[in-house]
Order: C-alpha cells, then structure tokens, then sequence
C-alpha cells in the first residue's frame, strides 16, 4: 500500500493510493507538536510500503526559519517510515533535505489534475488558504514558493475554517448602517461558515478563538463579539448578515485571483477541491467560468485531502 502524506502547520491529511484510507489530523505544529508520534502511530497501524509525502508546514512560527522547519518535519517522517518519498515544487521526488521541498503540495494536485484536464485553472480552498494554480497543456504554471505565489495572485491567504473575520473586514454594513469591528481574534471563517450552515460541528477541525465550544450558540457568540457585542445585543439577522459578508469578501478576493490568471493565461475552466469547494464553486459562477468540482469525481472526504491523494498516486505512477 502506497500512503500520501500532506502536513501543514495546522493539519496533516493521509490518503492512500487507492482513495479508501482517508484521514485528516489537526496537529498545529506552533502548539508541543505531536506530529511525530502521530506519524509513528500511523506507520505501526496501517504499514505502508511506500510513503509520499508534501509539506507546507514549514512556515509555522515555532521555526526560525523555513529550512528548520523543513529539517524537523522531513525528520519526523523518516524516524516514522522506512520509505519516504517528498515531492519538490518542480514535480520530482526526493529523499534528500532541499528546499525546493517547501510548499509544494499544490504541484502534487495540479500534476494530477493536468494530467486528466489538461488546460484550466485549479483551485483547492483549504482551511487556511486558497491555491490558484494555472495549468496548461497538463503542466502546472505557477511560481516555486508562497512568497512569489503571493505576489502573482497564485496564493491568496485566506481558508474556510482559520482565517480571521478581522483579516477580511474592516467595517460591515448593518441595516444599511456601517459598522467597526474589533481587531481582536474574536471570531474566524469558521464561526460565520457555521451561522450559514455550510460546515458543521464535525468538520470544524480547528481550535476556537476563544477556547470555547463548536456548536451554533458558541460561533453566534464569538461572532457577534467581532461588533463588540453580546447576543443580547444584536440579533439574529444582523449575526447572518456578517457571516455574508465574510463569504461575500472571500469570494472577491478568489474572484480577483481567478480573473488575473484567466486573462494571463486565457483559460476559464476551473477544476476545484477542498473543503471551500463552495466558494470556489460560487466564484467562478459569478466570473461566469465552467467550473469542475472534484468531490462529484473522488468524493467529498477525498476532495478535502486532495493533495495527500494526489502525491500517493504520483508515487505509485513514479515506481
């Protein structure tokens, strides 16, 4: 059995080569990291042969820098499997420390993609941020690392789970009032993706700004704090009006994303994945662009890990 392995800073997803072994772990490395034992305890239960692994976790905080990071994650893996496998962000598989190996699990999924679609943009919008990557004539188009995939648009720091409402939005509109909010860290993506019903208790797989618990009464509490208010403060319409208004502001900024790269590269397909599958979707339906949603493919969990999938059937391609 082949294993892909796909670590962030905040979670590490698995996902073997024939897609029935799917699982996604939050271990924020920045937190007493228990990364290598779970890495240890996933190699004593499910034995792979062979492991694929991409990572992007290297950019987290508790590490003085990216070659560090890449040093203590690339560590993990191998004091966990016999047989590890990374891929580099120009497509190549490696068993040696480089720093090529940075953030290159989006050129695990565009390999993938390309092979099947050839020419269209794909997107996977994570908890944290949104991958929009160029594809043509089946090869991935992108800058090498985050820094210049920031700069052209190809990267856009924003997810359905992590982000803070106070990074998206400076003011909202209030029965045609507007209104401030705080800066604190008082509510993310997550608490509005909750008050709308598009995610649920289950897959709010992150920690809470304030510690507290994941159902509706919590998010509706931490959101209503973004106003500085209580909920006997504010009601019920205005809680969803703010939660819109974090869904309308990611759509714009992936819309601005995926309009600069179809007009660099005239493409207006756009082949997408991940757990904010439905903004990418709701984006590319307002730019008026065909849009492929690979959880109808591979299925939702699938979609959700797609990168981890992607890098074990790269390796099984690859022996």
């Amino acid at each position: 059995m082949i294993l892909g392995i796909d670590i962030g800073g905040a979670n590490t997803k698995i996902a073997s080569e024939d897609g029935k072994i799917v699982e996604l772990h939050y271990i924020p490395l920045w937190k007493n990291t228990k990364l290598p034992q779970v890495l240890l305890d996933i190699a004593c239960r499910l034995k792979p042969e062979k492991v694929g692994v991409v990572i992007t976790g290297e950019l987290a905080d508790c590490f003085p820098d990216k070659e560090a990071g890449l040093s203590s994650i690339i560590d993990a893996v191998n004091n966990a499997f016999s047989d590890a496998y990374f891929l580099d962000s120009s497509g190549i598989f490696t068993k040696e420390k480089k720093r090529s190996i940075a953030a290159a699990n989006w050129m695990a999924s565009a390999l993938v993609v390309g092979s099947e679609y050839k020419d269209c943009i794909f997107v996977d919008i994570g908890s944290t941020t949104a991958d929009i990557i160029p594809i043509s004539k089946g090869i991935p188009n992108a800058a090498r690392t985050d820094f210049e995939r920031l700069k052209n648009s190809e990267l856009v720091y924003s997810g359905v789970l992590r982000t803070n409402v106070a990074a998206l939005l400076k003011s909202v509109n209030l029965n045609g009032e507007t209104c401030g909010i705080s800066s604190e860290l008082f509510a993310i993506s997550a608490d509005a993706y909750m008050v709308l019903g598009q995610i649920c208790a289950d897959q709010y797989t992150c920690d809470t700004p304030d510690g507290a618990g994941k159902t509706m009464v919590d998010a509706k509490r931490r959101l209503a704090r973004v106003v500085c208010a209580d909920l006997t403060e504010i009601g019920e319409s205005d809680l969803i009006s703010i939660a819109n208004q974090v869904m309308e502001k990611q759509i714009h900024d992936i819309k601005e994303a995926l309009l600069i790269a179809t007009k660099k590269r005239r493409i207006s397909k756009i082949v997408a994945c991940g757990l904010g599958e439905f903004l990418a979707e709701k984006a590319a339906q307002e730019c008026g662009f065909e849009i492929i949603l690979l959880s109808e493919k591979y299925g939702a969990e699938l979609s959700k890990v797609f990168p981890a999938y992607a890098v074990a059937q790269l390796l099984g391609r690859h022996r």
